[in-house]
């Protein structure tokens, strides 16, 4: 309960019994059982995007682990803070093949932001504390805690979250670089084609960076576009929004990346779904490039300037120096750029052909929203024409 945790998603097994004891003997955390690892893992994450705690899920040994790496390597790409709760054999039978055992630490390796084998039964209160902060701090992701069923049974020391040292290894700045910050804003004043393009780190940033994103846009009049991970970050409903980027972004917003004489991408990694092409990608501009994460900046395209620290921050910071600015330039020096994105908007792209033969994934979702929005439904899709409706 030191971390708000009040909900579990997990499914049983034998290393893992001591904590379901513990669970049936308490109130306050609800245990949701599930029909399968993965399960547990995708639950995990939707509980942590939307109520913005970290999500808990609790597998045993073995397969249960290995069938947890599906949702750990999602949580790990959209950077979705959750803490997996994994059982091992006891620890005398690490490294004899036991029943049910597999080297946990080096398969989820690659696909968690941390993971820990706990080895003795005093460490283990402190590991939570830790994996629950490497989870939330900085660029979020999942951590998992493997435990062995030996250290389970036995009884510690329990120590306060506020006890626990942060990890030395792993400290990035949340304050960017000043100098790199006013240089940035210097690129901003002089554009004339300028884009910001938003990831999920804004969305990850919290409310702060949200609202600091929806002022910079106001004060400067540049477009704003985003990834898929980055939707919501400025509302769809915005005058400055030519819609969503990327492979099933809109005409206007990948024309105005491709032509754009600055781009600032503040948190998006460029990835392939984004740049296929990382040589062609706006190929005319200058870029800009905002991230937490020091490895992602340079990772994809090369940018011009490049600034680590938190949205927020940074966000904060530009707002300032804009402000600061001798001439604060005369957002009508874009009317030709706002000319040029309403042409392109004018194609409208995502317009199609009503079919007398056949039915358009379109025309379905008019149909199923007409026809349960009474109800306030909630629609949701996945890649490419799957759909899943709630």
């Amino acid at each position: 309960m030191r971390h708000g945790v009040e909900h579990v998603f997990g499914y049983p097994g034998a290393a893992v019994l001591p904590i379901y004891d513990e669970i049936f003997e308490q109130g306050d955390i609800k245990h949701y059982l599930v029909r399968h690892e993965q399960g547990a893992g995708h639950a995990a994450e939707g509980y942590a995007r939307s109520t913005g705690k970290v999500g808990v899920m609790m597998v045993t040994s073995g397969p249960s682990v290995t069938n947890s790496i599906t949702p750990l390597q999602d949580a790990l790409m959209d950077s979705v803070p959750i803490v997996c709760l994994s059982g091992q054999v006891p620890t005398t039978l690490i490294g004899t093949d036991a029943f049910q055992e597999c080297d946990t630490v080096e398969v989820t390796r690659s696909c968690t932001k941390h993971n820990f084998l706990v080895k003795h039964i005093d460490e283990l209160a402190k590991t939570i504390h830790l994996a629950f902060r490497i989870a939330t701090t900085e660029r979020p992701g999942p951590v998992l805690v493997d435990m062995p069923k030996d250290v389970l049974f036995a009884s510690g020391i329990s120590v306060s979250p506020d006890n626990v040292s942060p990890l030395a290894s792993y400290q990035p700045p949340m304050q960017g670089d000043q100098n790199e910050i006013r240089s940035a804003v210097a690129l901003m004043a002089e554009a004339r084609r300028p884009v910001i393009y938003t990831g999920g780190v804004v969305v990850n940033s919290g409310p702060q960076a949200s609202r600091l994103l929806r002022e910079l846009v106001d004060l400067t009049g540049f477009p704003v576009t985003s990834t898929l991970m980055g939707l919501g970050a400025y509302p769809a409903t915005g005058p400055n929004w030519p819609r969503m980027a990327g492979e099933h972004g809109s005409h206007q917003a990948n024309r105005a990346i491709e032509d754009c004489d600055l781009l600032i991408a503040i948190g998006a990694w460029f990835n392939n779904f984004h740049s296929s092409d990382a040589h062609a990608f706006s190929p005319r501009s200058k870029k800009i490039h905002v991230d937490i994460d020091a490895t992602s900046i340079n990772k994809h395209v090369a940018v011009d300037i490049g600034i680590q620290g938190d949205a927020s921050y940074v966000l904060a910071d530009m707002i300032r120096d804009w402000q600061l600015l001798s001439i604060v330039p005369d957002q009508k020096r874009l009317q030709s750029w706002w000319m040029q994105i309403d042409h392109w908007r004018a194609r409208q792209s995502f317009s199609y052909e009503r079919l007398t033969d056949a039915i358009t994934p379109e025309h379905a979702l008019e149909r199923l929203y007409a026809v349960t929005k009474a109800h306030d439904p909630i629609i949701t899709t996945e890649i490419d024409q799957r759909m899943r409706v709630a």
